[in-house]
């Protein structure tokens, strides 16, 4: 299944794509689900996130790597994969694109999303899901506020 979503937001791609950071990462997290970030070394390749989602009845551990980092279409994007790694039960495979992408006056973050669910889960998950990235928007939004001449 894929999801596709994309925010604009007031700050040039270059400093939008610096400000993908461990702060950024816990104030998107969803509401309704608790998070222990275990650990995040960045959004390069190589690179490592570990996390436990809390979901009040029970626990369950997300383990993913940065798989690929660069720039292209005048942007900036980082891939985060976990096939193969530690999953919530819900879900088989995940692949997140993450876009960085100019525009008038600010930039496009695009979250372009794959994800495999066990067996008849997919569309049932799919709400779910779409709303907690949907979620990240006015967050977005905030985090790159800028005022005035700062604009880049």
């Amino acid at each position: 299944m894929q999801i596709l979503l994309k925010t604009k937001v007031e700050q040039a791609p270059k400093a939008v794509m610096a400000a993908f950071d461990r702060e950024l990462f816990i104030q998107l997290k969803p509401p309704g689900v608790g998070l222990k970030l275990l650990r995040f070394d960045g959004s390069e390749t190589g690179d490592r996130v570990e996390m436990q989602l809390n979901f009040g009845l029970f626990k369950q551990n997300w383990r993913g790597r940065i798989t690929d980092h660069g720039e292209e279409r005048g942007g900036y994007y980082f891939v985060d994969e976990a096939e193969g790694e530690e999953l919530p039960f819900f879900l088989k495979k995940w692949r997140h694109k993450h876009w960085v992408l100019p525009a008038d006056s600010g930039s496009w973050i695009v979250d372009e999303i794959d994800y495999e669910a066990p067996s008849g889960l997919n569309l049932l998950l799919y709400p779910s899901l779409w709303l907690q990235f949907a979620y990240r928007k006015p967050i977005y939004r905030k985090y790159f506020r800028l005022a005035g001449p700062e604009r880049q």
